[in-house]
């Protein structure tokens, strides 16, 4: 049993978790064996994604008027995996989709163990549906090549014909 000051220690940590992160994510993690748990962490780590395990009441506690919108419901253990703002801005991206696309990515591999319950994006709380969509979307380096694939490929093959034409010409 956790004494009260140590419980008002832990909500204050969360609550400034909460307060310095881009986005954050709502995982339960039931089932999740310590080496698995050892990889995860690992993979979050080289995004700069940190994971806190917490207890539910101390959780909700934390969060209470952090975002606006209803608190998602938090069945199983919880954890909650979060882009700091600073890492954000160090690494010099702008994408706030990050921790959610990499605990999708561990679901993705280690089926049945991992479940996006909801999380905090934009200020606002979402459910687990619309946090594993945000998890979907590609990264922004991958959006950009395949724009600039997209609009290579019509140059492309306009030199081809222009080029087939000139053949044809001679």
């Amino acid at each position: 049993m956790l004494l009260k000051s140590k419980k008002i220690e832990m909500i204050k940590d969360l609550e400034e978790t909460i307060k310095k992160s881009e986005s954050l994510v709502f995982v339960n993690f039931h089932g999740l064996k310590v080496g698995d748990e050892t990889i995860l962490r690992r993979d979050l780590r080289n995004q700069g994604v940190g994971y806190k395990v917490s207890r539910k009441t101390l959780l909700a506690r934390a969060l209470k008027g952090k975002a606006e919108g209803e608190i998602p419901e938090l069945a199983g253990e919880v954890a909650i995996a979060y882009l700091p703002a600073e890492a954000l801005a160090k690494a010099g991206s702008k994408d706030g989709t990050i921790a959610p696309r990499e605990v999708y990515n561990f679901q993705k591999t280690h089926k049945g163990i991992l479940s996006i319950l909801g999380g905090i994006f934009q200020g606002k709380f979402v459910d687990g549906t619309y946090m594993t969509e945000l998890a979907m979307i590609p990264s922004r380096e991958v959006l950009l090549s395949k724009l600039a694939f997209l609009l290579k490929s019509p140059i492309q093959r306009l030199a081809l014909a222009v080029n087939e034409v000139a053949k044809t010409k001679n």
